[in-house]
């Protein structure tokens, strides 16, 4: 009922939207209301503004030397920390853990890099200020720059997230794999074109080659276990299939869950979609159950 609804009276919104400054702005509201009314933060939870970003703590979380990076999503245009509450109120509930939800620079004003490049300083502040057991969890496109961050950790021989959870990432940022789900079926939020036109405002001047946009993970070894959540109705479901694959093939410990029925990063639509507690539930015991022991001080 939630994917017909939305079928019927999101997808027709998100499609007509054009990617100027006005439609950035509509979208923005949008999005923001909708992920509101869809999923509350948790009662309880505490939030404190940070360095680029704002720390969220469930109702019983207490300090530790753990912490989760949350990179939220929506085509590196539109959302926020504060957008994505419903989310990072429940990981930190989930995982008894402190979450910190970074803020990065959203295009168009802000291209590729620099959203990559907030989250690695978000990573590298969370080390300064003594956390040495890091998961990140990320969804849509902050599932994509969780990927990048872990790929070009390693690739510089420093120490990646200890896991990492994600929620309907994108991999192909040409949206092929994406078109081609979609002429199976239509996915139930936006189409394949228009979400292209979305992210091309942040790679515009890219080359969509490069081993930051283009995941292969040739010379990657070691990245860290990963669950990958997707729903069966949207489109990207073929890039978190596709991503999987990617992963195992270079040695990966990756599971992967393709939850018939559901729509995009439906783990955000608490008050709608029962399957969306339980996906949550599944991810953070994935999250935790691959949380080091505790690392002392040197």
């Amino acid at each position: 009922m939630a994917a017909a609804l939305t079928s019927a009276f999101v997808r027709p919104i998100a499609n007509a939207i054009p990617a100027s400054r006005a439609g950035i702005a509509f979208s923005r509201a949008f999005i923001a209301s909708s992920l509101w009314l869809a999923s509350p933060p948790l009662k309880g939870s505490r939030i404190e503004p940070g360095i680029r970003g704002e720390w969220v703590r469930g109702p019983e979380v207490t300090e530790g030397n753990a912490v989760v990076l949350y990179i939220h999503g929506s085509g590196y245009a539109l959302c926020s920390a504060r957008t994505h509450r419903g989310l990072t109120t429940r990981i930190s509930d989930g995982t008894g853990l402190p979450v910190f939800a970074c803020e990065y620079r959203l295009a168009p004003r802000h291209r590729f890099p620099n959203a990559a490049e907030d989250v690695r300083a978000a990573y590298d502040r969370l080390l300064d200020q003594g956390y040495r057991r890091i998961l990140v969890a990320g969804d849509s496109a902050g599932g994509h720059l969780a990927v990048d961050l872990a790929a070009q950790l390693i690739r510089e021989r420093r120490e990646p997230p200890a896991a990492l959870a994600l929620f309907s990432p994108l991999f192909d940022v040409t949206f092929s794999l994406a078109a081609q789900r979609e002429r199976m079926s239509p996915d139930p939020m936006i189409s394949a074109a228009a979400a292209a036109r979305l992210v091309g405002l942040y790679t515009v001047d890219a080359d969509l080659a490069s081993a930051r946009l283009r995941f292969t993970f040739d010379d990657i070894k070691g990245f860290p276990p990963t669950i990958i959540q997707a729903g069966g109705l949207e489109m990207l479901a073929a890039d978190a299939i596709e991503l999987a694959r990617a992963l195992r093939r270079a040695g990966a410990d990756c599971e992967l869950e393709v939850v018939p029925g559901q729509m995009h990063v439906f783990q955000a639509l608490t008050r709608f979609i029962p399957e969306a507690e339980p996906a949550m539930e599944r991810a953070c015991r994935f999250l935790t159950g691959n949380l080091p022991a505790i690392v002392r001080a040197a």
